[in-house]
């Protein structure tokens, strides 16, 4: 989830700062805040993460500007805990501004675009999956891989019916098949399409006949 707080203050001569309200103090003192959310607030198990990655105040080195916007991105394995961080973000940036005099508004561009919520596989779906990916393809040839905080689109199916997110392995290093997926050398072995195909159809008709 990314979103940006445009923080206002009253511009003003950088000689002369008790004339001007300054956001660029505010803002500075909102981003140290923000970390705080994650190491003092959130229990340590249960992984998030909150990084700003942008701060921007203008390139007059004379002037205190009258705004600062400052953005950036928040993860969370858990709904609760997504919720809770953007809740405590909106929070914690309006609440240092005003210490500092400033005004904010936060946007998380909810009116854009669309929250992705985290990714969670249902336990029995994904013992399904284990099940016959093994027996089709061996013990040795499936691994667990660790949470990792991208967003994905699969998540929306998950709010809705059980599911089980996996990934079809296409890494061989003789082909140079070595990059990840949003890296521009990223390609593929296509000779494990076929064997991605069986499994999909492996689960799926395994799952009908069990059901059926």
């Amino acid at each position: 989830m990314i979103g940006d707080a445009v923080i206002s203050g009253r511009k003003g001569l950088a000689g002369d700062p008790h004339n001007s309200v300054d956001p660029i103090l505010a803002a500075s003192a909102a981003v140290i805040s923000l970390q705080g959310i994650v190491s003092r607030e959130s229990n340590p198990l249960d992984s998030q993460v909150v990084s700003v990655t942008s701060f921007n105040g203008g390139n007059n080195l004379n002037m205190i500007p009258d705004t600062v916007v400052i953005g950036g991105t928040f993860r969370a394995f858990s709904n609760a805990s997504f919720y809770n961080l953007l809740q405590r973000i909106q929070e914690v940036v309006v609440e240092q501004a005003s210490v500092f005099r400033c005004s904010t508004t936060v946007d998380f561009f909810e009116k854009d675009s669309t929250i992705y919520p985290p990714t969670v596989n249902d336990d029995h779906m994904y013992e399904h999956v284990k099940k016959v990916a093994t027996d089709l393809l061996g013990p040795t040839n499936f691994r667990v891989v660790p949470p990792m905080m991208g967003a994905e689109d699969f998540s929306f199916y998950t709010e809705i019916v059980p599911a089980a997110f996996y990934y079809i392995g296409v890494r061989n290093e003789t082909l140079g098949s070595i990059h990840t997926g949003h890296s521009p050398y990223f390609m593929i072995d296509e000779d494990i399409l076929p064997i991605g195909a069986a499994v999909h159809a492996s689960i799926a008709e395994r799952y009908l006949n069990e059901r059926g």
